[in-house]
């Protein structure tokens, strides 16, 4: 009787090798489904249209972060609000009047902020993934609410013909032409701050008709483009163009520059800190290889082993032997060894009495005597007491002894 089902010497069903090769496949894949779940907004291209820094259609930006990363300006994608409190410039460009920018305004009054206003009305594209079409303009409460209701003021469109832009306390190497249509803010409402002084709208590239394209608003490095055309794909299409526009980040930005920052959470490409993430971010990202190369030591621990496999044994041995050791451990578990000298006596007394050729039906008294009559070292009875009045192992095992001495002794 085994007390497992089955061979467990015999052949599996798969090679050691197959088992390996599943293994390694199954944590593999838990690996990077881990890594995908942390890091699959990342991962999010943006390229389907829209008006944001991973677009690469025509009313996107994409032109110009790939324009200042190639010139040494260290472009880089924010999708973390966390990350606006940095000293570089920081270009927002929100789609639509119900984006929340409260996030990019609070602390970075002292820090230099571009504000893209939106302007055209898209539609993806069938023909070419990631292009879009224009299907018109957007109302102009869109670009008027996104600063609102901070800053509230007055927008109109205008034929322009494509005529250069003025501009005005900035470098006059930064020359813009007329995007068609253009799309100015003509005047601001008076607003005011927190300590009672009124903002001021001070403009610094304008059409030259009373409307202004680009404004600081107050007296900080907070500034609104009105319209997104001199910065967009469609505009880094001319090399003027795309040479003022880098120029005029540069002016913008801090002194000296080390960086320009393009957002996309407000375009809906944020990522939040995620838990999983920091498993495969410093500082926690030496304790997870820790934990990782102390599973392998366990696997290869586990996949090696010295010598050959060993087989069960079986829970009931097969013999007469196996019988004797069972039922001697039975009596050993239950604690009766010491009340096993008088049957052994019992048998010693028998098999004494057949060697010596006793005579038959003798009392187990007048069978004493006979056997007490040989001469000896030791007479039977008294082994046979000593066995009897045995009350513990020891003493049991060495009255069994002299009995069986006396018996080898009798015999010869």
């Amino acid at each position: 009787m085994n007390d497992v089902a089955g061979d467990t010497a015999g052949d599996g069903l798969f090679r050691g090798r197959t088992v390996a090769l599943l293994l390694a496949l199954g944590i593999l894949t838990f690996i990077g489904l881990l890594l995908l779940g942390a890091y699959a907004p990342d991962l999010r291209s943006g390229r389907h249209g829209g008006a944001h820094a991973l677009s690469d259609a025509a009313t996107g930006y994409s032109g110009l972060v790939t324009l200042a990363h190639a010139t040494g300006r260290s472009s880089r994608i924010v999708r973390d609000p966390h990350l606006f409190n940095t000293e570089d410039l920081l270009v927002i460009t929100p789609e639509g009047g119900a984006t929340n920018i409260s996030t990019a305004l609070h602390g970075r009054e002292a820090k230099p902020t571009l504000f893209v206003l939106p302007k055209w009305q898209t539609a993806p594209d069938p023909g070419h993934s990631g292009w879009v079409r224009r299907s018109g303009l957007i109302p102009l409460f869109e670009p008027i609410g996104v600063l609102s209701p901070g800053y509230r003021f007055a927008m109109r469109r205008h034929r322009s013909r494509g005529v250069p832009l003025i501009t005005s306390t900035i470098p006059s190497t930064i020359r813009f032409k007329s995007p068609r249509p253009l799309q100015v803010i003509t005047a601001m409402e008076a607003n005011q701050n927190e300590d009672g002084t009124t903002r001021i709208l001070h403009p610094l590239i304008t059409d030259g008709q009373g409307g202004t394209v680009l404004a600081q608003l107050g007296d900080g490095p907070l500034y609104v483009l009105a319209d997104p055309d001199i910065l967009s794909n469609m505009g880094m299409r001319d090399v003027m163009n795309a040479a003022s526009a880098l120029a005029l980040l540069d002016w913008m930005n801090s002194n000296p520059p080390s960086g320009i920052a393009f957002d996309v959470s407000m375009n809906g490409f944020g990522h939040s800190q995620s838990p999983l993430k920091l498993l495969f971010e410093p500082p926690f990202l030496a304790m997870t290889l820790a934990i990782t190369a102390a599973l392998l030591l366990a696997g290869v621990h586990a996949f090696g082993r010295f010598g050959p496999i060993r087989p069960r044994q079986r829970a009931i041995a097969f013999g007469k032997a196996a019988l004797v050791d069972n039922s001697a451990a039975l009596i050993r578990k239950a604690g009766r060894e010491a009340r096993m000298g008088g049957r052994y006596a019992a048998v010693i007394r028998e098999r004494a009495a057949t060697a010596f050729g006793a005579p038959a039906r003798l009392p187990d008294s007048a069978l004493d005597a006979y056997l007490d009559g040989p001469k000896g070292t030791h007479k039977f009875t008294d082994l046979a007491g000593a066995a009897k009045a045995a009350n513990d192992r020891q003493s049991l095992l060495d009255a069994a002894r002299a009995l069986h001495a006396w018996q080898k002794e009798k015999i010869r």
